[in-house]
């Protein structure tokens, strides 16, 4: 690809971006008139006095934190998802292959099961504490059931990913049947389902940071990425450790996949159809498609939140719902009308 199609493209994936910010903390139960809410931004950037304490309050401390957690968010599962195409050399895989999200189901669950009474050391941190440990811990077990008493390889990966996926999640329903409650198992299924309502501007750090420093490394990387999609063969050829930088790449994408996972719970099918769309843009190269699909996924995600809590009114549905029912059609619609090869 010519540098200024890249160029273009990123330019108006910034634009895009910028534009559904100010949307995001546009609309909602109270519509803001965009022209308001770009004056509110100016006037806090300038750190100048707000004219409307109202649309100030609503914009800055609801709005704002949910719509950038929207953006690290997609932006996080995109990269994790990029990632692990490239690691397993696998097209459906995404960034809870490895039994991340059962992990991360099992921390939730038993966190939400015993209560604050019993995991109370956490205060508000618990449920997001517990459900980082359980998706870590279940990483941590498939690296172990990959590598045991040989190297890595893409199909054990994928073995033990599927392993750890369905041990992890029967032993959480196994908690929910002894001990669930209709409230308890009711919110098991909210944080199953995924949601940004819980986002503030203490929770926006870690993972803007994990994000950030996992986007910069990966792009370092781009090159290796590049030639594991070309096969085993081709990358031992090269001379390219792929023992080592399997268990690197896959335990940095767990560990970023668990943090994200701690703060919004499970958002599917956004680490899956969002390279494919970044590739249909810009082809399989890492260097290209990174800062891309990043990019994206933060204008995707933030899009379908504002779609979760505005289609019905007065009502938010999570937006792991919308992120199937709008996601799987538009993979659907790339995979026919678009010609590309997941690599070169």
């Amino acid at each position: 690809m010519k540098k200024p199609k890249m160029l273009i493209i990123l330019t108006s994936l910034v634009a895009m971006l910028l534009f559904i910010i100010i949307l995001g903390v546009s609309v909602g139960t109270l519509k803001i008139p965009v022209s308001d809410t770009y004056s509110i931004i100016i006037e806090k950037i300038f750190k100048l006095e707000p004219v409307n304490e109202t649309y100030y309050g609503v914009i800055w401390k609801v709005r704002m934190p949910r719509v950038l957690m929207g953006l690290i968010i997609g932006a996080g599962l995109s990269l994790c998802g990029i990632v692990m195409q490239a690691v397993v050399q696998n097209p459906l895989a995404e960034p809870y292959l490895l039994g991340i999200s059962a992990g991360g189901y099992l921390g939730a669950t038993i966190f939400i099961i015993l209560g604050n009474s019993v995991i109370s050391i956490f205060n508000g941190a618990g449920l997001a504490f517990t459900a980082f440990i359980g998706a870590l811990f279940a990483a941590i077990s498939v690296l172990f059931l990959a590598s045991f008493k040989s190297n890595i390889t893409t199909t054990k990966l994928i073995l033990s990913g599927t392993i750890i996926n369905a041990l992890f999640t029967a032993i959480g329903n196994f908690v929910i049947v002894l001990s669930g409650t209709d409230n308890t198992i009711s919110r098991v299924t909210y944080w199953m389902i995924g949601s940004l309502s819980s986002a503030k501007w203490e929770s926006l750090p870690l993972p803007t940071i994990a994000v950030f420093t996992a986007t910069i490394f990966f792009l370092t990387q781009y090159r290796i990425l590049n030639t594991m999609l070309q096969g085993d063969e081709t990358a031992i050829t090269l001379g390219i450790r792929l023992n080592f930088y399997r268990k690197l790449y896959i335990s940095l994408v767990a560990l970023l996949t668990g943090i994200l996972v701690s703060v919004c719970g499970i958002i599917g099918f956004v680490g899956l159809i969002i390279p494919h769309i970044a590739r249909a843009l810009v082809g399989p190269d890492h260097r290209r498609l990174i800062p891309v699909a990043v990019l994206i996924g933060g204008i995707f995600l933030i899009a379908v939140d504002i779609l979760a809590r505005t289609i019905i009114e007065n009502t938010e549905l999570p937006i792991g719902i919308f992120t199937s029912i709008v996601g799987a059609p538009f993979f659907a619609f790339i995979m026919i009308k678009k010609n590309y090869h997941f690599t070169s």
